[in-house]
């Protein structure tokens, strides 16, 4: 009973491949999962094309086992069509034994992890509710050419039509990461199904393996949905913490008229859209006119800066190249006209380390910026942009970690790559020590609903140079 998915690679030296993924191309590796085992092997290995195959044998004893509450005299234990499909028992397994290139970390070859490689990904056999139209809607939008084609359901009866399984291949140039993390999340998507209780730990997972790519996809209402095996309650938190990633997401269900006092009024209007609405009208009221966007992701908030002409200048700066190529399509500069296009400068940068091109602004934003840094580097950051830079004004927003507790089903922080979550008490503290010895009046506020027990779920100061 064997599943396989196999990755293939025609970039030079395609042997790379088994740096990226951790796997030594001459060795055959096995890993025990709890339903059966997955295997690793290599069909082809040459410096101009590799393969890389995932096999996974499912034990259905193995696998009944493991549900508990099931009957014994159930047969649906023993006899199904799950061990023969690329079920979410393939998505754990690859989650596994690719965690390392999930992550996109490879010392030897990082510059390679960092970077699109031309890719071939096949999966023989895959359970897809809405055939291989659905294939399309899933996979086209995040850069793959897709060929899916329907498997009858007899080829010896044509007339019974089509299963609900297809054969797919997926051909693109797409980071290695990036590809194994949107199959961890949409192979059991397509199926529409998973193998084991889903809690409320899986929004973080599903924003671990989602995160950079779902907030602009076209169906992540759909995909978070079908992710969450239809929760409701967990949707509404998924859909509200991808809002606050920095993208653009209007799509936030309305919660049930009999859960509604139990979610944060920030969920029903993105948060995301009132801190950029708030932050909008407190630069005008510093009176800025030449703003710089520290940290400014894939530019949703440069593009409310880029639509108001009270803004001369407008400047957005982030470490990920990534990042500014998605803000730079966000911005339509390829469409702008020279003296629009002359408003607008976007350039990589890290904000722990001094740089010239951060002086000369009115005003600076670090919006949902300083949690992402380790504790440790903090004292740079602020060095950079209140000691060397030096605006007349920056604002600062940052989650308030007391109202995670008004978010149901959210266990931890907001996102799973922030490094600390302050309550108002320690931002407020971090805040004044910063204005006092650096020369800067500092104001403390909040976005959002006020909740008169945990506060408003942003926290915003608002740092005026004496």
């Amino acid at each position: 009973m064997r599943v396989l998915l196999t990755v293939s690679t025609t970039h030079v030296p395609a042997r790379d491949l088994g740096y990226l993924l951790h796997k030594h191309p001459d060795r055959v590796q096995h890993f025990t999962q709890s339903f059966g085992t997955a295997t690793v092997v290599y069909p082809e290995a040459t410096d101009e094309r590799c393969t890389a195959a995932l096999m996974l044998d499912v034990d259905p004893v193995r696998l009944a086992r493991r549900r508990g509450k099931t009957p014994d005299f159930s047969l649906g234990q023993y006899v199904n069509d799950r061990p023969y499909a690329a079920s979410s028992l393939l998505g754990v397994a690859l989650a596994d034994v690719f965690s390392t290139a999930r992550s996109g970390r490879c010392d030897s070859r990082q510059e390679v992890a960092d970077g699109p490689i031309p890719l071939e990904i096949t999966l023989p056999v895959l359970p897809c509710r809405g055939g291989p139209e659905q294939a399309n809607r899933v996979f086209e939008p995040l850069g793959w050419d897709v060929d899916a084609e329907a498997i009858a359901l007899d080829e010896l009866f044509p007339e019974w039509g089509d299963s609900r399984y297809v054969s797919l291949r997926l051909t693109g140039t797409v980071r290695l990461a990036d590809a194994l993390n949107q199959l961890h999340v949409l192979l059991p998507v397509l199926d529409d199904i998973k193998h084991y209780w889903q809690g409320s730990d899986e929004v973080d997972k599903l924003l671990r393996s989602g995160g950079s790519w779902l907030v602009s996809h076209p169906e992540r209402e759909w995909i978070t949905r079908r992710y969450l095996g239809r929760r409701e309650s967990l949707t509404r938190v998924a859909l509200a913490r991808l809002a606050e990633l920095g993208d653009d997401v209007e799509a936030v269900l309305e919660p049930p008229e009999d859960e509604e006092a139990a979610q944060p009024e920030g969920v029903r209007v993105p948060l995301n859209r009132q801190r950029h609405e708030a932050v909008l009208a407190m630069l005008k009221e510093v009176g800025a006119s030449r703003v710089i966007d520290l940290g400014c992701g894939p530019g949703a908030f440069l593009r409310v800066l880029a639509d108001d002409p009270a803004f001369t200048g407008v400047t957005g700066v982030d470490v990920s190249v990534r990042s500014l190529e998605t803000a730079a399509r966000r911005l339509r500069l390829e469409r702008m006209g020279d003296r629009q296009r002359s408003r607008i400068e976007l350039f990589q940068g890290a904000l722990t380390y001094r740089d010239t091109r951060f002086q000369g602004y009115d005003a600076a934003v670090l919006m949902e910026v300083v949690e992402h840094v380790d504790p440790p580097r903090l004292a740079a950051l602020v060095d950079v942009v209140f000691g060397h830079a030096r605006p007349g004004a920056v604002l600062v927003t940052t989650p308030n970690v007391e109202h995670n507790a008004r978010y149901e089903g959210l266990d931890g922080f907001r996102h799973p790559d922030h490094r600390f979550e302050w309550t108002r008490a320690e931002f407020a503290a971090w805040c004044q020590e910063v204005a006092t010895g650096h020369g800067y009046a500092v104001e403390v506020g909040g976005i959002g609903e006020d909740d008169a027990e945990v506060g408003a779920p942003t926290q915003m100061g608002v740092f005026r140079r004496g």
